[in-house]
């Protein structure tokens, strides 16, 4: 059994009124239930704030809803909110440490996700006599609108590769899904503030976690990750993709430069400029050789991502 401890949800709406009610129905059916679900609105424009002071009303002490005149901020910029004003409001929300989970307003949480990754990460920051900084998540089942299988995993539909743990691997390409994880205060501490450059709030909170302390990866499905049409980033089919011509050159013409690679570049010198003091001298070089791949030209991109690799 997890130990007696409490913990808040954080999760940012918007525009969220047709899977909202089965997502915190899913939550508030827990076999874990000392939380508190805390909410902010992103500025929706349908009923999602409706739903949200139902519910408030409905299960008293159990959500609460963040009072904000911010307007549409962004999810990544929502959450950082979120998890300020956790770490600002403890004993209001009956916190004796912040522990965070993250929630998104359209997927739904199997039963014992909150026992089995609270769990760990309870196990998973105990230092010599104080609390790492740590980060626990897992594997997803993607869905349809309709909650029908589209992959039951995620992190193969992706490609992903969970044993590539190393500083630089990680801010070249997010393990991390946000809905699965779940953070120590000590980490939360290390994330904020989130910079402009950070490319979403749970790569930068993932990038921390490595950078500072541990993070764990959890081989179960522990979330129905529900795809729709307007998920903010959604999951896609991986398709290895080769040159297709057949000559040398050819081959070299064939690498189209890459735009997600310009904002990995601004993303890794961001971590420099706020982590790099706790680095090591060789995570620092792989970051630089990382900064550097916002070049126009394909073939040196992906030579530099590469090499980029063995820091």
């Amino acid at each position: 059994m997890v130990e007696h401890r409490r913990l808040a949800i954080l999760m940012s709406t918007f525009n969220g009124e047709a899977f909202l009610g089965e997502q915190l129905d899913s939550i508030l059916q827990q076999s874990f239930t000392d939380f508190i679900i805390v909410a902010r609105d992103d500025g929706s424009e349908d009923r999602t704030p409706g739903i949200l002071t139902r519910y408030a009303a409905e299960h008293a002490g159990r959500l609460f809803i963040l009072p904000d005149e911010g307007g549409n901020l962004g999810a990544k910029a929502s959450f950082a909110a979120l998890m300020q004003y956790v770490l600002e409001h403890k004993s209001e929300l009956g916190l004796a440490h912040a522990y965070m989970m993250f929630a998104d307003q359209d997927d739904v949480w199997a039963a014992n996700k909150i026992e089995i990754e609270f769990n760990s990460l309870l196990l998973l920051e105990q230092g010599d006599g104080y609390r790492m900084p740590a980060l626990v998540h897992s594997d997803l089942e993607v869905v349809d609108r309709e909650g029908k299988r589209i992959a039951a995993s995620y992190i193969a539909y992706q490609g992903l590769q969970s044993q590539r743990d190393s500083l630089v691997n990680q801010v070249q390409s997010n393990l991390v899904t946000g809905c699965t994880a779940v953070i120590n205060e000590e980490l939360a501490l290390k994330v904020l503030p989130i910079p402009d450059q950070a490319i979403m709030h749970d790569w930068w909170i993932a990038i921390a976690a490595v950078a500072y302390g541990r993070r764990l990866f959890i081989d179960q499905r522990l979330v129905r990750y529900r795809q729709h049409g307007r998920n903010t980033i959604g999951a896609k089919p991986f398709v290895a993709v080769a040159p297709s011509a057949k000559s040398l050159w050819g081959k070299l013409r064939a690498y189209q430069t890459n735009p997600h690679l310009f904002e990995v570049a601004e993303q890794s010198r961001a971590v420099l400029r706020h982590h790099g003091g706790a680095l090591s001298l060789r995570h620092r070089l792989g970051l630089q050789l990382l900064g550097c791949v916002n070049v126009r030209s394909g073939l040196l991109q992906i030579l530099l991502f590469r090499l980029a690799r063995y820091f």
